[in-house]
C-alpha cells in the first residue's frame, strides 16, 4: 500500500490537489483556475519562472527558463514532450500525476507551447492505466495545439531525453550519443523541449497563479520508502530535513537514506539532517533527483542497499555501450562480493577507480548512477568497509536473502476515475489511503 498524504498548503496551491485519490475532470480543474484564459502572456510567464528559480523535476534539476529559451531560439519550429516515464523503482509521483491530474499535466503542456512557439505536443509515458486517463482527458477537453500519446514499455533508461526522442520517431527507447541535444535538433529534426510532468504540471499552476510563483517553484513531490514505514507520497516545501522525512515515513532512527532514487547515492545518519534543498543537498555530494528516497532501517548494512542499487542499473543497462556493460557488472560484482565477505584485498581499490573514472563514460546516466553509489557508499560509510573484506557482516547476509529485483519498487497509489460523491470523503482502498498533512515545515 502506498500512502498519499496531502500537504498542509491549500490544495488548489499544490500539485498533489484536493482529491488526490481520484482522477480530476475538466470542470473540476477549471473550477480551481484551470485552462484560464491566458491573462498572463508567454513572456510574463516566462518571466514569472525565472523569477521563481523553477528547476526541472525530472532528476537533472535543470533550469526551466533556460531550457524554454534553448527551444525558442532553435530557428524551426519546436516540439512539447510530457515525459512522463518514470523509470525509477522508488518513484511513483509522474504516474499519480499522469492518472490523477492530467489535465493539470495538459494544461502545462500548452503553456509551454506558446512560450516556445511549438505547434505539436506529445505525452511520452509507459503506464497503460495513465495513458488512457490522458486520452479521455483530451477527448473531454481538446487542447489548443495537437498533442498525441506514446507509450513505450518501462526500463530505466526509457525516460532519458534523448530515448524519449529516438522512441516518438519511432525507434527504440534507446539513448543517443550527444550533441545533439533534444533541444537543439529533437522530435523530426526540430527543437524539442522534453520536460517532466511535474515540471509542467507546476508551469500550469505558475500560469493560474503567478504572485505564488516562488512557492509553487520551492515545493516538490518525493515518494519516500524503505525502513519499516509504509510507502508514502506526499508534497514538501524546500528546506525540510530528511530525518523530518524519515520520522513522517515511520522510520524515525533510520541508518541513511538511498537518495534520488538510484541518482543521488547514500548517505549516513548525519547526513539526514540535511534540509530537502537541491543546493543544499548537491553541495553535500547527493542530489534530489526524481525526489524518490529510499531510507535503511536501523540495523541494515548500507554494502546491502548499494549492492541492491547497482545490481538494478546493471540488469537495466541499455547494452549499447561496452564500458556500461562491463562498468555496472564489476561495480556490482565487487560489492555484491563485500556483501557477502568473498571480496578481495582491491575490492576497495577499484571501487574508488570505478568511482572517480566512470562517470561521463556511457550515453546516458545510468553508469553514472552504478560509480555515483559506489563512490557515495565509500564516502558514507568509511568504517563498514574495511570488515567486509574476507568475513561475511551478519546484517548483510540476513538481508541478502530478500534481495530481488522487485523490493525496491513501490506501487503507484490507486486513482478512482469518478469520485464516489462529490462532498464525501476519501475512502482508502487496499493500496491507496489518505492521511493527516505531517508538520512538515520548510522554507518557502
Amino acid at each position: 500500500m502506498t500512502v498519499i498524504r496531502l500537504p498542509t498548503a491549500q490544495p488548489p496551491d499544490c500539485v498533489l490537489g484536493a482529491r488526490p485519490d481520484v482522477t480530476e475532470s475538466a470542470g473540476a480543474y477549471r473550477a480551481t483556475g484551470g485552462y484560464r484564459s491566458p491573462t498572463t502572456r508567454p513572456d510574463e510567464l516566462l518571466h514569472h519562472l525565472e523569477a521563481s528559480g523553477l528547476r526541472g523535476r525530472g532528476g537533472a534539476g535543470f533550469p526551466v527558463a533556460v531550457k524554454l529559451r534553448a527551444v525558442r531560439e532553435g530557428g524551426a519550429v519546436p516540439v512539447v514532450v510530457a515525459n512522463g516515464e518514470e523509470g525509477e523503482p522508488g518513484s511513483v509521483k509522474d504516474r499519480w500525476l499522469l492518472r490523477a491530474r492530467p489535465h493539470l499535466v495538459l494544461d502545462g503542456v500548452a503553456r509551454a507551447a506558446a512560450m516556445t512557439g511549438a505547434a505539436r505536443g506529445y505525452v511520452y509515458l509507459s503506464d497503460p492505466e495513465a495513458g488512457a486517463r490522458v486520452r479521455r482527458a483530451l477527448a473531454e477537453h481538446p487542447p489548443p495545439l495537437p498533442i498525441e500519446v506514446v507509450e513505450t514499455d518501462r526500463t530505466y533508461v526509457a525516460g532519458e531525453e534523448s530515448a524519449v526522442v529516438r522512441r516518438i520517431d519511432g525507434g527504440p527507447a534507446l539513448p543517443t550519443a550527444k550533441p545533439p541535444r533534444p533541444f537543439e535538433r529533437g522530435v523530426g529534426g526540430a527543437p524539442t523541449l522534453v520536460s517532466n510532468v511535474e515540471t509542467l504540471a507546476r508551469i500550469a499552476l505558475t500560469a493560474s497563479r503567478p504572485g505564488l510563483r516562488r512557492r509553487i517553484a520551492r515545493s516538490t513531490l518525493v515518494t519516500l520508502s524503505g525502513g519499516r514505514g509504509t510507502p508514502l507520497l506526499t508534497e514538501i516545501p524546500y528546506g525540510v530535513p530528511l530525518r523530518t522525512l524519515a520520522a513522517a515515513h515511520g522510520t524515525p532512527d533510520a541508518a541513511g537514506a538511498l537518495m534520488g532514487g538510484l541518482f543521488g547515492g547514500l548517505v549516513d545518519a548525519s547526513g539526514l539532517d540535511l534540509p530537502l534543498e537541491p543546493g543544499a543537498l548537491a553541495a553535500a555530494g547527493t542530489a534530489l533527483g526524481c525526489g524518490a528516497i529510499r531510507f535503511l532501517a536501523a540495523g541494515t548494512c548500507p554494502v546491502t542497499a548499494a549492492a541492491e542499487a547497482v545490481g538494478h542499473l546493471a540488469a537495466e543497462s541499455a547494452r549499447q555501450c561496452g564500458v556500461c556493460v562491463t562498468g555496472t557488472a564489476a561495480v556490482h560484482g565487487a560489492l555484491r562480493a563485500l556483501a557477502a565477505g568473498t571480496a578481495g584485498p582491491d575490492t576497495l581499490a577499484n571501487l574508488t577507480r570505478w568511482a572517480q573514472g566512470l562517470p561521463g563514460r556511457g550515453a546516458c546516466g545510468l553508469l553514472d548512477a552504478a560509480a555515483g553509489t559506489a563512490g557515495s557508499l565509500l564516502r558514507a560509510f568509511p568504517r563498514t568497509l574495511p570488515s567486509h573484506l574476507g568475513a561475511a557482516c551478519p546484517a548483510c547476509a540476513a538481508d541478502l536473502t530478500a534481495v530481488g529485483p522487485g523490493r525496491l519498487a513501490v506501487a503507484v497509489p490507486e486513482v478512482s476515475e469518478t469520485p464516489s460523491s462529490p462532498s464525501s470523503p476519501a475512502t482508502p482502498s487496499a493500496r491507496t489511503a489518505l492521511s493527516a498533512p505531517p508538520v512538515l515545515k520548510g522554507t518557502p
